[in-house]
């Protein structure tokens, strides 16, 4: 009898954690450009420029067989920081080796602006770099902390 007990609870236990890991899924298959209109929401893209799979190819050295769907906007001059990058990757795991990408380009954009724009160097040491499942976020922005709670909303 012991036995049934014990065996019962350890089946409604694996069930429940069953169920909740099948929840933790990271996030949800959402269009990217539902996530740009939540941060467009709440924050000013206004002194920045969309940019395309070309301008994404030379910034941050992706392929297109890396990218599922992203956006992309930059500052409209090239001495100044801002710029949001929301990325789909096709595969999870992709996530990493983007990562290390942008890591390249926030190294190179500091090196760039250390000396010459301070207040800018500052802005990308401050950046936000985000992953939620296959969806990574990356922005300069004085915005960055609202851009980044927009971003996660999104993919609630």
């Amino acid at each position: 009898m012991k036995y049934l007990v014990v065996l019962s609870a350890v089946m409604i236990l694996c069930g429940i954690l069953i169920g909740c890991s099948s929840k933790k899924e990271g996030a949800k298959d959402v269009p990217v450009h539902t996530i740009e209109e939540h941060i467009k929401q709440a924050a000013s893209m206004g002194n920045m420029e969309k940019g395309d799979m070309n301008r994404l190819k030379k910034l941050y050295h992706l392929e297109a067989d890396e990218v599922q769907d992203f956006v992309l906007y930059t500052a409209e001059s090239n001495v100044e920081a801002e710029e949001l990058a929301v990325i789909q990757v096709k595969q999870e795991n992709q996530v990493e080796s983007v990562k290390e990408k942008i890591m390249k380009r926030i190294g190179a954009q500091e090196v760039k602006l250390k000396d010459y724009r301070p207040e800018q160097f500052y802005l990308v040491q401050k950046h936000v770099l985000k992953v939620k499942g296959r969806y990574i976020l990356f922005t300069v922005s004085k915005d960055a902390g609202q851009i980044e709670s927009a971003f996660s909303e999104a993919l609630k």
